[in-house]
């Protein structure tokens, strides 16, 4: 057997992005949901038929049908329109859990999200690799959803005299 020694280094991750947003609080908080929940997909395009209940407790998983699928994390805070925090192993299927929290801030021109992935397990190096590109396409999906909403018209209601 060989002997492998881990390091906290080894067994920690931590992921900071900042995405800015050419939207309001309000218009991107819900591409937000949006985005992690039915409109997730995968970097090429793949639905993952995500599932978010947006509440103190409600879950985070990958809705597979017929009453399978994968839990993903469990919603820790969640306060509308500035901030949602999860905490569970997320797409692992090793030892490994995670704290994931977005907060959202008015700036000039719109909003900021600051991210920010912590986890403590074993993490192969594969996947730690891939980690950053997937959080980053995801926030790139979220702010495209957002900015698009502002494009399309508000519907406008006629009343004829």
């Amino acid at each position: 057997m060989i002997a492998t020694e881990q390091t906290l280094e080894n067994l920690t991750l931590t992921i900071n992005q900042e995405i800015h947003i050419q939207a309001p609080l309000d218009v991107t908080f819900a591409a937000l949901l949006e985005q992690l929940g039915p409109g997730n997909e995968t970097p090429d395009g793949k639905p993952l038929n995500m599932k978010i209940e947006p509440w103190p407790g409600g879950r985070w998983y990958r809705d597979l049908g017929e009453g399978n699928g994968h839990f993903w994390a469990n919603v820790k805070a969640i306060v509308r329109p500035t901030l949602l925090e999860f905490v569970g192993p997320l797409f692992a299927s090793f030892p490994f859990v995670s704290n994931v929290q977005y907060r959202l801030s008015e700036v000039d021109g719109g909003t900021l999200i600051a991210f920010r992935h912590t986890a403590l397990g074993f993490v192969p190096d594969e996947h730690k690799a891939g980690m950053n590109k997937g959080w980053a396409s995801m926030h790139d999906r979220v702010r495209r959803h957002a900015e698009a909403a502002l494009q399309q018209p508000a519907s406008r209601s006629t009343s004829r005299k």
